[in-house]
């Protein structure tokens, strides 16, 4: 009997889902851990933290594809990504310890892929996240993660360059999202 309660399959429109409690924990825990980046900056305690968020992705990823995958897992995971990663930036940003204009463009390009991909959902053309995107989300987190490791915290060059690489491929990402929203429309789907 365990042995089929461990390949249990949720139906798309389940809510209640081993993937789906593990995405909400990493954004219960995205809170306190945000509120100790403003606070204490690059300490052990954090990156730590930053870490086990960061990797817990991978978990409900993994959770998902093994017991089926869900409209509210697809809607809620980036969104926690989101949330960590921008929260990341905001965090850094709120401390002095980086510039306002890579914590904007990150910003700006969630929230215009977000509507983006609303507007052409309402046409039926669905944009469901690509290699790309998963890159720019974990490159992402690396950049936040440099940021708050210790023996880092006097290479300035090192943490600068991470963050102008995450700023690339979050642009780069976008600009892909855009093409595929192009090429799906001028076919007519």
């Amino acid at each position: 009997m365990n042995e089929n309660r461990s390949r249990m399959r949720f139906g798309s429109t389940a809510i209640a889902t081993p993937a789906n409690y593990v995405t909400i924990a990493r954004v219960l825990f995205t809170v306190p851990t945000l509120y100790l980046i403003v606070r204490d900056g690059a300490t052990w305690l954090n990156f730590l933290l930053w870490f086990g968020l960061s990797a817990s992705d991978g978990v409900d990823g993994w959770m998902a594809r093994r017991s089926g995958t869900t409209r509210s897992g697809a809607f809620l995971d980036p969104m926690a990504d989101k949330f960590l990663t921008i929260g990341g930036f905001i965090a850094l940003y709120w401390r002095h310890d980086i510039w306002w204009l890579p914590v904007a463009l990150i910003t700006a390009r969630e929230v215009f892929v977000s509507v983006y991909r609303s507007l052409a959902s309402k046409r039926g053309i669905s944009l469901p996240a690509r290699q790309l995107g998963k890159w720019k989300a974990f490159i992402q987190m690396i950049a936040v993660g440099v940021y708050l490791l210790p023996p880092f915290e006097n290479l300035t060059m090192l943490k600068l360059a991470t963050l102008w690489v995450a700023v690339a491929i979050t642009i780069v990402s976008a600009a892909d999202i855009v093409i595929r929203g192009w090429r799906e429309n001028a076919q007519g789907v």
